[in-house]
């Protein structure tokens, strides 16, 4: 049985969960950027109820980014140390792509989601994806874009997710939009559940190689 314990922390909340085989256990806090101190509490109660210790498991997962500079520093960090003490494989998931994952669990008629998020400044971070059952495509890899010149995208069935839907209508002229959920985030079961078959296959890095991806070079 392969265990992986995720974290995500890019947003607001912080979300840990369990991968078990395609089980999934989550602990959830929604919140104002409480994460450095309710993370390593929420690991704690997780795997006291799956009745196991850091040492049974078999690799760990964070979102990698973009998102919140201090979220993804947290994840990052947690995992780095999390890793070394146990000498544990690590794998990185883009959170917009669990955003995506996420949107498809909520609404499994769009198949095809455009994950955004907020970057600030008046820009966007946003991936597009092919989301189903036996996985998903990346349509468009994760970038910041103003939202005057996100790239054209064909079809007329894409669901906005996240919260870079603050821009919907200006993302609107560029792409067909036929659903909008501003409250979706990623989640740390999407990120187990992307990370599982990086793991499967081997394509996991060291500690110190587990780092966060932020897609702009300034930081404020």
């Amino acid at each position: 049985m392969t265990h992986i314990l995720a974290i995500e922390t890019a947003t607001d909340a912080c979300s840990v969960a369990l991968y078990r085989d395609g089980e999934v256990l989550e602990r959830f806090e929604p919140g104002a950027r409480r994460q450095t101190e309710r993370v390593l509490p929420l690991i704690d109660d997780l795997l006291a109820e799956a009745g196991i210790g850091l040492g049974a498991l078999d690799a760990l997962a964070f979102g990698q980014g973009p998102g919140a500079f201090t979220g993804v520093r947290v994840a990052t960090s947690v995992v780095q140390g999390l890793a070394f003490s146990r000498d544990l494989p690590v794998a990185g998931v883009s959170t917009l792509a669990a955003c995506a994952l996420a949107a498809f669990d909520v609404h499994p008629t769009r198949s095809r989601v455009l994950a955004a998020f907020d970057a600030r400044m008046g820009e966007l971070y946003l991936g597009a994806y092919q989301c189903g059952a036996d996985g998903m495509e990346t349509l468009l890899a994760d970038g910041l874009f103003d939202p005057d010149n996100v790239p054209a995208l064909d079809g007329e069935d894409w669901l906005l997710a996240g919260s870079g839907a603050i821009y919907q209508e200006r993302i609107a002229a560029r792409v067909t939009l036929a659903a909008v959920d501003q409250a979706i985030m990623p989640r740390a079961p999407a990120v187990a559940r992307l990370a599982a078959p990086l793991v499967a296959q081997g394509l996991t890095v060291p500690a110190e190689q587990a780092q966060p991806v932020y897609l702009r070079d300034r930081v404020v």
